[in-house]
């Protein structure tokens, strides 16, 4: 079997990557295509070193920092890979990568990470975010974005079968596709995470400091209860911003950037950690988990399939500091019911080693049914 997996672009080592990581040890002798490959040498690790067959963007200018600028091009270098050798097609897709063109006797395969975020549902939260809402420059862009749905959803059939990565993310494929997906949890590295059943007097809060993560929440929330303690790890555009609202109250410490291990322990030691994001998945709420550590999260998006309310955490119905602060009450109530070893082993159905299992064996049923089909 000749297979071929499909990256939309390699320039970090982020969620998507983690799965097309997982999806090469299940393939180790597939083809790498991608938009663009900008992993430095010594970070080549997770593609096992491969080589990486790319587009035509990746020698035009400022690609590697500026290749969302291209993203009007990409439909056009997508289509330009010439797949026609291969039995089976991969493609690990948040933007355009299920896009690539097939013919009649292979079959294609698409993880689905979410359709285009920034073209669907959340078109408004980017062009805000982005200073795109008004004038020349946002009337081009709602145009472009208005392009890009329209080539998305009319290369929706280009697939044979899709795989969500959450049951919110298949939702999202049923309403912007209107085809059927399965639900394959992307891998989480639990094993990378200790089990801590003491428990330090903090709450721990961790992400990039972006508008959508809504840590602005989380610490407006605790400047409402000073006698709890917030450690806050992270830092990004809105540092600033949070940073004012923290200011003078003793009970939040912003740790700005810390190492992977000083992540780990405070994961470890934290009485709960409190997420706030609408996520199409969410990494980090597994990865506390698998500390035995309880969530408090936000409950819409992909947290609805990996937090059990009342048994592994808490979950609160609006984005706002009043239900976040009533969770967290909430939480006090019935914290000494959520015990570290059920969390941790409820995480455990997320490793690297069962997304594998179930991936293999779903491509292998769906790849000899096809066959036989032939």
């Amino acid at each position: 079997m000749r297979v071929a997996v499909v990256h939309d672009w390699l320039v970090t080592y982020a969620g998507a990557e983690k799965v097309l990581e997982q999806i090469l040890k299940v393939y180790p002798e597939a083809d790498l295509f991608s938009i663009i490959d900008f992993i430095e040498k010594s970070r080549r690790g997770f593609i096992l070193n491969k080589p990486v067959k790319t587009s035509f963007i990746q020698k035009w200018p400022k690609a590697k920092t500026k290749y969302r600028n291209y993203l009007p091009l990409m439909p056009l270098a997508i289509e330009q890979f010439d797949l026609s050798k291969y039995d089976l097609i991969i493609s690990s897709s948040h933007a355009v990568a299920k896009a690539v063109l097939t013919g009649p006797d292979q079959l294609h395969i698409s993880y689905i990470h979410s359709p285009i975020r920034y073209a669907w549902d959340l078109q408004h939260q980017y062009l805000r975010e982005s200073g795109l809402n008004k004038g020349i420059k946002g009337w081009v862009a709602k145009y472009l974005l208005h392009r890009i749905r329209k080539w998305d959803v009319g290369t929706a059939n280009r697939v044979d079968l899709y795989v969500a990565n959450s049951n919110f993310i298949k939702r999202r494929i049923d309403k912007v596709y209107r085809r059927v997906s399965s639900v394959i949890f992307p891998p989480v590295s639990v094993e990378d995470f200790e089990l801590c059943t003491e428990k330090d007097d903090f709450f721990l809060t961790a992400s990039r400091m972006v508008p959508y993560k809504k840590m602005d929440l989380i610490v407006k929330a605790f400047t409402r209860m000073p006698d709890k303690k917030l450690k806050v790890i992270g830092t990004g555009p809105d540092f600033k911003k949070i940073e004012k609202i923290a200011k003078g109250y003793s009970n939040i410490e912003l740790m700005g950037y810390q190492k992977f291990t000083v992540l780990q322990d405070h994961m470890k030691k934290a009485r709960a950690f409190v997420f706030a994001a609408e996520e199409d998945f969410g990494i980090t709420p597994v990865e506390a988990q698998a500390c035995g550590t309880p969530v408090i999260a936000f409950g819409k998006g992909g947290v609805l399939d990996t937090v059990v309310d009342g048994k592994t955490g808490v979950l609160y119905e609006d984005q706002t500091v009043d239900s976040l602060t009533n969770a967290i009450g909430r939480f006090e109530n019935i914290s000494t019911t959520l015990k570290p070893g059920g969390i941790r082993e409820h995480s455990l159905q997320f490793s690297n080693e069962i997304f594998r299992e179930k991936f293999e064996n779903f491509v292998e049923k769906e790849f000899n049914e096809f066959r036989e089909a032939l």
